[in-house]
C-alpha cells in the first residue's frame, strides 16, 4: 500500500480528517507540519517569521523526502503550500494517493477558531471580511497545484464520516 496524502488549503481539515482516516484505516498518521516543527525545534509560525519562507519550503520538503523515503502505509497531512513548492506536488502523485479536500474560503473561515488564526502567521492581524478576501485571492493561486491530486473532494456539504466513505470508497474502486 502507498502512502495517503491530504492536501488542500490552510483550515480545510487535513490533518483533523487525517487522523481519523489513519485511525480507521488502523496506519499511522504523519503530519507534516509537526515533523517540521520537531526537525527544526520551532513552530512552524516561527520558522516562517525568523527564516523565511524558502527555508521553511525546503525544511518542508525535506520532510516530504523522508516521509516517502519511509514508504510507509500511512495517511499524510500536507502544509497547504506543500503542494504549491517545486516539484512537490507530482512527487507526491508518484508517491502515493493524493486526495485534495476542496472548501469555499467561507467555511474555512468558519471552522478556523481564534487560536488556529493566531498560529498562521499570514492570517494574522485580519478581520472576517479580510480573511475571507485574502483566502479566496491565495486558493486561486493554489487551486491549479491542488487540482493535480489524484482525488478531488468537494468537502462543504458533507461531514467527516460521509468524506470518510467517500475517500475510502474511491480509493478502493481505483484499486
Amino acid at each position: 500500500m502507498k502512502p495517503l496524502f491530504l492536501v488542500g488549503y490552510m483550515g480545510c481539515g487535513k490533518s483533523t480528517l487525517g487522523r481519523k482516516l489513519a485511525r480507521r484505516l488502523g496506519v499511522d498518521f504523519i503530519d507534516t507540519d509537526a515533523l517540521v516543527e520537531e526537525r527544526e525545534g520551532a513552530s512552524v509560525a516561527d520558522v516562517f517569521r525568523y527564516e523565511g519562507e524558502e527555508r521553511f519550503r525546503e525544511a518542508e520538503r525535506r520532510v516530504l523526502d523522508e516521509v516517502i523515503a519511509a514508504a510507509p502505509f500511512a495517511v499524510v497531512s500536507t502544509g497547504g503550500g506543500l503542494p504549491t513548492w517545486r516539484d512537490n506536488m507530482p512527487c507526491m502523485n508518484a508517491a502515493g494517493h493524493t486526495v485534495y479536500l476542496r472548501r469555499s474560503p467561507e467555511r474555512i473561515a468558519c471552522r478556523l477558531s481564534p487560536y488556529g488564526r493566531r498560529k498562521r502567521p499570514r492570517l494574522q492581524g485580519l478581520d472576517d471580511e479580510q480573511l475571507v478576501a485574502f483566502m479566496r485571492s491565495d486558493m486561486s493561486v493554489r487551486e491549479p497545484f491542488y487540482v493535480q491530486a489524484s482525488l478531488v473532494v468537494d468537502c462543504d456539504p458533507m461531514s467527516d464520516e460521509e468524506l470518510i466513505e467517500y475517500i475510502l470508497g474511491r480509493l478502493t474502486a481505483r484499486n
